[in-house]
């Protein structure tokens, strides 16, 4: 298993940081002629409460445990199983995987893996989370995506840390297959 656990004290270390980039938010609204191109205050307040979510191991499992569901017999994506009985809002125990960081291609060739396939799949799961599920990784970095290079005749992905997940209204949902289609 791994363990994700918060650092003690971490969330009034992360209010103090908000409270101080609130304040430059506000300097820079008042001060800077073009802030209101870019609407520093109200970035900062959507980006303060993706980064509180973060602070709660519980939500990271929930949205775990619903991606897990979503690709549960899908060949394209495992989600790694979380131990909800012995997780709490501070500690997290999920499964240990073992594969290949996304970016690390010299490595995913040398597993007998095909990138050009691969990158097609990424594409394919992320249309199936947005549109088939609208319940969507919104983290999808190097860190958080992995190949799995047991199979390299069938790769897979593997997704961790769904602390930060999304889903679209109606509208956005219509507003992206248009631009997808165009």
């Amino acid at each position: 298993v791994v363990l994700k656990v918060l650092r003690p004290g971490i969330e009034k270390q992360v209010e103090k940081d908000l409270a101080l980039l609130t304040f430059g938010a506000r300097l820079a609204e008042r001060f800077w002629k073009d802030a209101a191109l870019f609407h520093p205050a109200r970035i900062l307040a959507d980006y303060a409460d993706i980064i509180r979510g973060e602070l709660d191991l519980s939500l990271e499992a929930a949205n775990s445990e619903t991606t897990r569901r979503n690709f549960l017999f899908s060949p394209l994506l495992y989600v790694p199983h979380i131990y909800a009985e012995l997780s709490t809002s501070k500690v997290m125990v999920m499964e240990r995987i073992y594969g290949l960081p996304v970016n690390a291609i010299e490595r995913i060739k040398a597993a007998g893996i095909d990138p050009k396939p691969m990158a097609e799949i990424g594409v394919q799961i992320f249309f199936t989370q947005v549109f088939r599920h609208n319940f969507f990784h919104a983290d999808m970095h190097p860190g958080n995506i992995f190949i799995n290079p047991a199979k390299p005749e069938a790769p897979q992905f593997i997704s961790i840390d769904t602390a930060i997940c999304g889903h679209l209204s109606e509208r956005d949902l219509l507003l992206l297959g248009r631009l997808v289609l165009s």
